[in-house]
């Protein structure tokens, strides 16, 4: 087939064959590549001793994850090179999905003898597949496709001679009508994770539906009372939980248990605290020679304070925090509301991760299986978050040209 020339293009094709946003690129491929190097320094030890690894073969969770960051890299390519027009009618979808793995999970799901609850599910050729993650990109894209039509949809008319009219007609003009449809996928998700129990995972769901409400033009004071309703319903649901309520216990003391309950959070702490100003160097790190509990997974972030230091750990958070500011920068300067709420939902879940993640490491919040992006060990949750930077990277292509003076 003939390759098109730019003038025989639609307008929608050639504004999709605009230029990527660079610096937003460029921060994706240092942080992919940092996390693969940092990858094989916390997990060679660990790979080594691990009897189901074949051979002892150190560089075993490297390899593979170097392949899934190779795939997700192409992934995110040919994503961004998609016109994201193309995610309103996918949203549906991507959340039916979502849905579907998120209950069979409870059938063939695995994970409750290791970590007490049950999250993953296998996918033949791929290993472990979390739902969690599907569910994350199938609320963001459901909700701004739905939302970024708000100022456009007519609004409905109630007859107000009769009761329900004007109940419905008060209830439109409090804005509560609308959010009904926004809340019931809220809550059904969060309760089907809250099942596993999947507690961190439930609060990025909650935060990041938040985060495209508040930016669709959400009234103020819905967030006010659905967060503090939210937090206090989190916070009786961890304390009337037994799995929640001792991790509770051991956040308030982690040395009441320090040879159970305990011993990761006081060994990730030990992994913090050595690693000074300048670290130990790369790749000689003590904590992770069987002392510190799978440090290539959610705990990677303490193998690079110990080996990088105070320094180092700095830079890599510099680096997130230079790719969110760029990824809300996107989102300001977006074609259309569409793109604007997508790039904020998939920025502010990734802020909020980073965050969370970071917190349990030095025990600023009780210990919750959330892992670092494109740090942590995982090669599905690495090519999900890949494919969301290129959901970023093409809204990129389409910011209008700067004006000319």
């Amino acid at each position: 087939m003939a390759k098109k020339m730019k003038r025989d293009l639609t307008v929608e094709e050639q504004l999709a064959r605009g230029p990527m946003d660079l610096p937003f690129l460029m921060l994706v491929l240092m942080l992919t590549g940092i996390g693969l190097v940092m990858v094989f320094s916390a997990s060679y030890a660990s790979a080594y001793y691990d009897p189901t690894v074949a051979k002892h073969d150190p560089t075993f969770y490297f390899v593979r994850q170097a392949i899934f960051a190779a795939a997700g890299v192409v992934i995110m390519y040919i994503t961004s090179k998609m016109n994201y027009q193309q995610f309103r009618w996918m949203s549906v979808f991507a959340l039916i999905a979502a849905f579907v793995l998120l209950v069979l999970v409870f059938p063939f799901g695995y994970g409750k003898s290791t970590v007490g609850a049950q999250r993953w599910i296998r996918v033949p050729g791929i290993g472990s597949l979390q739902p969690s993650e599907v569910a994350k990109l199938g609320v963001i894209l459901f909700f701004a496709a739905r939302l970024s039509k708000r100022d456009t949809e007519k609004k409905k008319k109630y007859d107000r001679r009769k009761l329900s009219g004007r109940l419905f007609d008060a209830m439109d003009r409090i804005g509560l009508l609308e959010l009904i449809p926004y809340g019931v996928v809220l809550v059904a998700v969060a309760g089907l994770m809250l099942m596993e129990p999947h507690m961190s995972g439930t609060i990025l769901i909650l935060v990041a539906g938040a985060s495209i409400l508040f930016a669709a033009g959400i009234k103020m004071y819905w967030f006010i009372g659905g967060g503090t309703a939210a937090g206090l319903g989190l916070w009786f649901i961890m304390n009337n939980t037994d799995y929640m309520a001792s991790r509770l216990a051991i956040w308030k003391d982690p040395w009441s248990d320090y040879l159970g309950k305990g011993y990761q959070t006081i060994q990730s702490l030990y992994a913090v605290g050595s690693g000074g100003l300048l670290g130990v160097g790369l790749g000689n790190s003590r904590q992770k020679f069987l002392y510190l509990p799978e440090p290539e997974n959610d705990y990677i972030f303490s193998i690079a304070c110990e080996e990088l230091g105070y320094i180092g750990a700095a830079i890599i958070l510099i680096l997130f925090a230079l790719l969110i500011i760029r990824g809300y920068w996107i989102a300001i300067h977006s074609r259309d509301r569409f793109g604007a709420l997508l790039v904020v939902g998939i920025t502010t879940l990734m802020a909020v991760q980073v965050f969370l993640n970071i917190a349990v490491i030095t025990n600023l919040i009780p210990v919750t299986g959330i892992s670092l992006p494109f740090f942590s060990y995982g090669g599905s949750a690495l090519m999900i978050q890949l494919l969301e930077m290129g959901i970023v990277l093409s809204v990129s292509r389409q910011i209008p040209a700067p004006r000319q003076g």
